[in-house]
Order: C-alpha cells, then sequence, then structure tokens
C-alpha cells in the first residue's frame, strides 16, 4: 500500500486520541477501528483524488494567511468601533481564476472565509470568475492581486 492510504487514518487516530486525552489500549483500538471504517466510508465520496505537492510552500501559505487573519481582525475591529466614522465601503469584486483543482478551489474558498472581512459569494465554473465580497473594498486592484499573487499562485503549485 502507498502512503497515502495510510495519512488520513493517522490523521483520524491521532484526532480521536487528542479529543480523548487518553493514550490508553482501549481509546488506541477504538480509534483504529473508527479511523479505518471512516476512511473506508469516505472513499467514494471522494471521486477526484488530491495531489498535494510542496509541502514546504503550504507551511508558507498557512503563515501568510494566519498573518492576514489578524491583521484583517484588526482593520475589522475598527471599522465596526470607529462604525459610520469609518466610512467603510462595501462591495462587490469579480476575480478570474486559473485555479480549477477541485481541492484548490476549497483551500481558496477557506482561506478568503477564515479572513474577517471576506465572503466567498460565489463561483461561477463556466467562466471561472469569483464573486467576492469585501466589507472595506476600497482598493480593487489590492483584492485582485491579494487572492489571485498571494493566494492562487501559491495554491496552483500546491495542488497542480
Amino acid at each position: 500500500m502507498r502512503r497515502s492510504y495510510f495519512f488520513l487514518p493517522a490523521l483520524l487516530l491521532a484526532l480521536w486520541l487528542l479529543l480523548n486525552d487518553s493514550l490508553s489500549a482501549g481509546h488506541i483500538l477504538l480509534g483504529l477501528i473508527f479511523a479505518v471504517w471512516l476512511s473506508l466510508a469516505a472513499r467514494p465520496f471522494r471521486p477526484v483524488r488530491a495531489s498535494f505537492k510542496r509541502p514546504g510552500l503550504a507551511l508558507c501559505l498557512i503563515w501568510k494567511v494566519a498573518i492576514d487573519i489578524v491583521k484583517s481582525n484588526y482593520e475589522v475591529g475598527r471599522i465596526v468601533i470607529l462604525g459610520k466614522r469609518y466610512q467603510a465601503q462595501p462591495g462587490f469584486l469579480q476575480i478570474p481564476l486559473k485555479m480549477t483543482d477541485p481541492h484548490g478551489l476549497a483551500a481558496l474558498a477557506c482561506i478568503i472565509t477564515y479572513t474577517p472581512g471576506t465572503v466567498w459569494s460565489g463561483h461561477d465554473t463556466k467562466s471561472n470568475v469569483l464573486t467576492l465580497h469585501v466589507l472595506d473594498l476600497y482598493d480593487e486592484q489590492q483584492w485582485l492581486d491579494t487572492i489571485q499573487k498571494r493566494y492562487e499562485a501559491p495554491l496552483l503549485e500546491i495542488f497542480t
């Protein structure tokens, strides 16, 4: 068997043990049974296999996203506290994407949704255009660069 068949059960077992805060033989056995069973049960629901490459780049992307989330929390906090005095300009933005991999698109959707002040509003699969709602859309080009260059470009390298 390839290593990829063991990743999901190992991850599920680790999460089981972590959540139960126990390394007893009973928890290990029960966790192992659940992990293998859930992994086998989930296989038919994953018709497209993920091809994950460049884990170092993935870690760099995670770090960038974490920093962006902290900065965005600060900015959204300012908008909420200042209210109308801040004069936020909410709006929708159409962003053309190059990425078509469903796993990459899911990762991009998570990144956008986790970042306060932004919402993935829609995705047209035919034209591959993302509709993004931004709480303060003062500079459209900055948002285009952020999504396309800072997030999508590394995801393209990771998932293709």
